[in-house]
């Protein structure tokens, strides 16, 4: 199975600059490189993080279980990383896979809800740096979750065939 795992294998780094690329193209050239990086490690991050994981949080399948984990129970709402997690969630589900949520959920409710969880997450952080991008994402989450739905839309309508071998 060798050729065959090289051909749709893929490791962090390069699914990183794939979706890096894929917002950057999408983007304004103004954005700002680091909120840019940022969006495209939590669409990264959730490619590699199964629905069923015991390692990680695990990725969920709709926003009912964001609602769940993070609105229900209010034991996490001090944790900065939970709260990040939570508006790194609302923006994938919400933004990326927007087509597929929209039909069950209140995605401006949502998108309110991610911003306020970065928000929150920036203000309970303790690195400056790290801090000042949680708040610009939370501050500018609904044009990330439309960057996130355009790309989403475009990457599903775009043909995914593999190139025929010649016949040998």
């Amino acid at each position: 199975m060798g050729p065959l795992r090289d051909l749709l294998a893929t490791d962090h780094r390069q699914t990183l600059e794939f979706f890096f690329v894929g917002l950057k193209d999408l983007s304004e050239p103004t954005v700002d490189h680091q909120e840019l990086l940022y969006n495209a490690s939590v669409l990264a991050h959730y490619t590699h993080v199964s629905t069923q994981t015991s390692d990680d949080v695990a990725t969920p399948a709709t926003l009912s279980a964001v609602f769940d984990a993070f609105v229900s129970d209010t034991t996490v709402r001090q944790d900065s990383l939970m709260m990040e997690t939570a508006g790194a969630q609302c923006l994938l589900l919400a933004g990326f896979f927007q087509d597929q949520m929209r039909g069950r959920f209140n995605l401006n409710w949502y998108a309110t809800l991610g911003a306020g969880f970065f928000r929150r997450a920036a203000a309970q952080e303790a690195s400056a740096r790290k801090a000042q991008l949680l708040d610009a994402v939370g501050r500018r989450f609904e044009p990330w979750r439309q960057t996130h739905a355009r790309l989403g839309r475009e990457l599903r309508d775009r043909p995914y065939l593999l190139p025929r071998r010649p016949d040998v």
